[in-house]
């Protein structure tokens, strides 16, 4: 149910995918949906939170292994968060532009996981910045840059095209680097 809702919310938008499209594809009446689902919404509040609990681990895994200097745990930061984009293109979608849909009680748990995620990187370049090893025009400003990379990632990236998602993952870990004036 939820692949196939996600491919559908990815294609169509969450506003342009009714409960009966989800159900036609599934073959089931849309009656059955709610024997597991109350809403849409709730729908769309169990992606999104999928989607954020992934990405969440996902950079947490790679902070834990990525040592102490602040440019070795930006550089496994960007590599994490631009390979979950590009291998997971309709969840990144759906997670980064359907989520305004929740009503603010669904919302909720995927957005506080969104807010620690931004906090990881955050604090890294703030430590960076302390040290002496980053000199960015504004930590926040330029957090919000780096991150939106990967975000856009599904709008252009094709993975079966020339370049290969480990390769870019480095470019985007080089030019994060390189926005935050990093040595």
């Amino acid at each position: 149910m939820l692949e196939t809702a996600l491919r559908l919310f990815a294609s169509q938008g969450f506003h342009g995918t009714s409960i009966r499209d989800v159900a036609k594809a599934l073959e089931l009446q849309p009656s059955a949906l709610y024997a597991h689902f109350a809403s849409k919404e709730h729908i769309l509040a169990e992606l999104v939170q999928l989607g954020h609990e992934a990405h969440h681990e996902a950079l947490r895994k790679v902070l834990l292994s990525a040592g102490t200097e602040p440019e070795a745990q930006v550089r496994a930061l960007i590599r994490a968060h631009t390979v979950m984009h590009a291998t997971h293109p309709q969840l990144s979608v759906v997670v980064n532009e359907e989520s305004h849909a929740l009503p603010p009680e669904l919302a909720a748990p995927a957005m506080a996981l969104r807010n620690q995620s931004t906090a990881l990187l955050l604090e890294v370049i703030e430590r960076g910045v302390a040290m002496g090893r980053f000199t960015p025009p504004h930590a926040v400003a330029t957090a919000a840059a780096i991150s939106a990379m990967g975000v856009r990632l599904p709008y252009w990236y094709e993975p079966a095209g020339t370049l290969d998602v480990d390769t870019l993952a480095d470019i985007h870990a080089e030019l994060a680097l390189r926005m935050l004036g990093g040595r």
